[in-house]
């Protein structure tokens, strides 16, 4: 049986990673004043797109992730013809509209390949699956990547959706935004109140970075940190502390909102990568989507990884 995974532009993972594991990506689009803006994962055009300053609030942003009809025509068109199952990883249902736009074009796709059987234009059966990943950027990454490798490892498509449901529960994923009142500000233009002006205002002025976390389709901070250097470096020595306590996984995701090479600006990278290579864990960075960017904020970073039950510290 020929298994092929897909993941949406909010997964956080570069481009040749997906290529060199055979992932479809279901891509967004992000809208900047008037102009339209594709995320597709390469790094050069993420780059030049942060280098720009788009996403600042002088700017009117919003995402567009694809619709239940725009993902039906991809699946008939680059899916169905060539794999016999598709699974789809999403963002958390919870921050997006993409996972109830999948299970809508999942309905579309069974519909379209019933009527190809019965018109005797093909014989072969396609089934799909959705999966809510539960979490947010990095978080989906380090999924995306244990799935692949059971992929990779020939496992049935029951075995694949068995291992990788239990597996979604046991990643950490983590953001941290430069700017607080930049979070509050774009959610108040969706329409959301989590973040209080207050909060924000006083986040600002005592320069107050959170540690956000992302798990089991929640997110809260879990850390408040004096400088966002210091908060950076901070997430990367749990990074270093975990690893050395062992993983789930052989992989540590990092991405960052602007240019990739900003991440060895920070002494705890540089650390992490150290450490990760002694304990033969593989740190996967790239730069952060446009829609994750448009929401936590440029320059915000984020990191992930699998890992027993535990308390950050």
């Amino acid at each position: 049986m020929s298994i092929v995974l897909i993941v949406d532009a909010a997964c956080d993972l570069p481009k040749d990673f997906l290529d060199k594991r055979g992932i479809q990506l279901l891509p967004i689009s992000i809208k900047v004043d008037d102009q339209i803006y594709i995320d597709d994962k390469d790094s050069h055009r993420l780059q030049a797109f942060y280098r720009q300053k788009l996403l600042t609030l002088k700017h009117e942003a919003e995402s567009a992730p694809y619709s239940s009809g725009e993902i039906h025509q991809l699946f008939m068109r680059d899916i169905v013809p060539h794999y016999d199952f598709g699974l789809i990883q999403t963002v958390s249902q919870k921050r997006s509209a993409i996972h109830a736009n999948c299970i809508e074009a999942q309905a579309l796709v069974q519909t379209s390949c019933r009527k190809s059987r019965a018109n005797g234009e093909t014989k072969r059966i396609f089934s799909m699956r959705v999966m809510n990943s539960g979490t947010l950027f990095t978080g989906q990454g380090v999924l995306a990547a244990f799935t692949s490798d059971l992929i990779a490892a020939n496992k049935s498509k029951h075995d694949i959706l068995r291992l990788a449901e239990a597996f979604k529960r046991k990643i950490y994923g983590f953001v941290i935004p430069p700017d607080v009142a930049y979070i509050r500000e774009r959610a108040r233009k969706r329409g959301e109140t989590s973040l209080s002006a207050l909060g924000a205002f006083v986040a600002k002025s005592l320069a107050i970075k959170p540690i956000i976390q992302a798990k089991n389709d929640a997110t809260k901070p879990i850390a408040k940190v004096r400088g966002f250097d210091q908060a950076v470096n901070r997430l990367f020595a749990y990074g270093v502390n975990r690893i050395k306590l062992g993983l789930l996984s052989p992989y540590v995701v990092v991405s960052i909102a602007g240019d990739e090479a900003d991440l060895k600006t920070f002494a705890g990278f540089l650390e992490l990568k150290a450490v990760a290579k002694l304990h033969q864990v593989e740190i996967i960075s790239c730069v952060m989507g446009l829609t994750s960017g448009l929401n936590v904020g440029p320059g915000a970073v984020s990191l992930a990884l699998a890992a027993e039950d535990h308390a950050f510290d």
